[in-house]
């Protein structure tokens, strides 16, 4: 079985695959001050659960946008898995040409998100995904990775206003029952809700006049990408595992 890791600013999503097929996934938050000896008890700890024994494991491959976390989690594969985990990032075959002026730049799980897509779709559009910042990347027609851009996710903004503006509360990031709120809560929510609604669409719609494809596709993906894929006009699907996807795919490429 492949176990994929892809540790994120705010969670680290696992997925544990046998050959293609995501038997198990789970979601744990992100914490700076874990061990490797106490992220291997809890994954231990999951694995147990469904009756898997750390020694199914035949393979790792992670992806990283937290340097500090890589060394751990590495460590956390090594000494439980037995296994010295595959690390997306310079060296290892992607399938994916990088356009960016320097590659290395360029987040790991944007990357991964790419291979997923192309794979998925066979031709160019946009990616959407909503992590703690929200980021839009480009595939081209012919499989590059022409590069993206990247906004404030809507938790950080949602906070920002209860950092900096004294009476405003801290709020829920739902969608309100109108535009118009009627009160402090649902006119902070229609701001934040439909105030990104309105900034996926314009940059998607923007981005997708620089890529030459006559049916791009446009998809998302990430914490909140169910709660804005319903509202959007451009976005066409929601795919939760696509990151996990990505690193199955490309763990492939890596044993040819």
């Amino acid at each position: 079985m492949l176990l994929v890791i892809d540790i994120g600013n705010t969670n680290i999503v696992m997925g544990l695959y046998r050959e293609k097929d995501l038997v198990h996934h789970w979601r744990l938050q992100t914490s700076r001050d874990r061990t490797a000896d106490e992220y291997g008890v809890l994954v231990r700890s999951l694995l147990q659960h469904h009756e898997i024994e750390l020694a199914d494991v035949g393979g790792v491959i992670m992806s990283s946008v937290v340097p500090p976390l890589s060394g751990v989690l590495e460590a956390m594969c090594e000494r439980y898995f037995d296994q010295r985990p595959l690390q997306v990032g310079p060296g290892l075959k992607t399938g994916m040409p990088i356009l960016y002026e320097n590659p290395r730049e360029v987040g790991a799980d944007r990357i991964v998100n790419a291979v997923a897509a192309f794979s998925r779709f066979q031709k160019g559009g946009v990616i959407v995904d909503f992590g703690t910042a929200t980021t839009f990347d480009a595939i081209s027609p012919r499989g590059e990775y022409m590069g993206g851009a990247i906004a404030p996710g809507i938790g950080i903004s949602a906070e920002a206003l209860f950092q900096r503006a004294s009476k405003l509360p801290r709020v829920e990031v739902a969608r309100p029952p109108r535009l118009i709120g009627r009160n402090t809560v649902h006119s902070m929510q229609a701001g934040l809700f439909f105030g990104y609604v309105g900034l996926i669409d314009e940059i998607t719609k923007r981005m997708l006049t620089e890529i030459d494809e006559a049916d791009p596709f446009v998809i998302s993906t990430g914490g909140l990408s169910t709660l804005f894929t319903q509202e959007s006009s451009v976005i066409q699907e929601s795919i939760a595992d696509l990151t996990l996807e990505g690193l199955r795919l490309i763990y492939e490429r890596n044993l040819r």
